[in-house]
């Protein structure tokens, strides 16, 4: 893993998703398959694999401080371009700075994750009433995962933290995205750990090739995203969870 320390000009960006988005790091150490995010590798420079570097955005408290001093307060995504509870955030503890700057002036965040570590601000977190946690789990088969995600989290584990924050009074979504096989068993786990749910297929084609790999192309087609909308959402109705789906 190479990791670089790096001094950003800025950390809160204006974002397509909510109003505004903070990477306190560039590269990720997960190295999910899919990630949509490893496009940034035309801009890094590195020759490395997906997950095998990190910039780390040492002066990324510093420039929110004094960003969210000039720009109007909007919904802010944490984060984008990598998980910010991925390993290293243990020894820098820049997520955890930023949330503190964010949620104590007022802005509402939501933060996205696949990490157990963000148990670890579940003090903060749970202080304020405009912060959510959406926890990404993309399948309910292990399986599958370890195909995908094999450095990410195991599904139980997921599922335990959205139960912990859940139980703790935070906000919670589940984003099943996107979307692999075995996915519709996730309902009935997260039942009682999420306020609602959403579901986006696979919109990029890095994973491609792992997909043939193991003989799963049936679910690259319109055919196994159509099926799988119609099942999920029945499944989610007759549990009384609230989604959406993005496709």
């Amino acid at each position: 893993m190479i990791v670089r320390e790096v001094y950003a000009k800025s950390v809160l960006s204006k974002s397509k998703v909510l109003d505004y988005v903070v990477n306190p790091y560039v590269g990720c150490e997960h190295g999910c398959a899919y990630c949509y995010a490893r496009y940034v590798k035309r801009f890094t420079g590195y020759m490395e694999p997906w997950g095998e570097f990190v910039d780390v955005k040492i002066n990324a408290p510093t420039l929110l401080q004094q960003e969210t001093r000039r720009k109007k307060v909007g919904r802010v995504w944490v984060s984008g371009l990598c998980d910010p509870y991925q390993p290293l955030e243990k020894r820098y503890n820049l997520t955890r700075k930023c949330l503190e700057i964010l949620l104590k002036r007022g802005w509402p965040v939501t933060i996205q994750t696949k990490s157990t570590l963000v148990l670890r601000d579940i003090d903060l977190i749970k202080g304020y009433g405009n912060v959510e946690v959406t926890l990404t789990i993309t399948t309910a088969d292990e399986g599958i995962r370890q195909i995908f995600e094999p450095k990410a989290p195991s599904i139980r584990e997921r599922l335990e933290v959205l139960e912990k924050l859940h139980s703790a009074g935070v906000k919670t979504c589940v984003m099943i995205a996107p979307l692999l096989p075995k996915a519709e068993g996730l309902v009935r786990e997260v039942v009682g750990k999420t306020d609602y749910v959403l579901v986006d297929k696979m919109n990029y084609h890095y994973a491609d090739w792992i997909y043939r790999r193991h003989h799963l192309e049936h679910a690259m087609t319109s055919k196994f995203f159509r099926q799988k909308k119609k099942e999920i959402a029945k499944l989610l109705e007759k549990e009384g969870i609230p989604y959406k789906f993005e496709f």
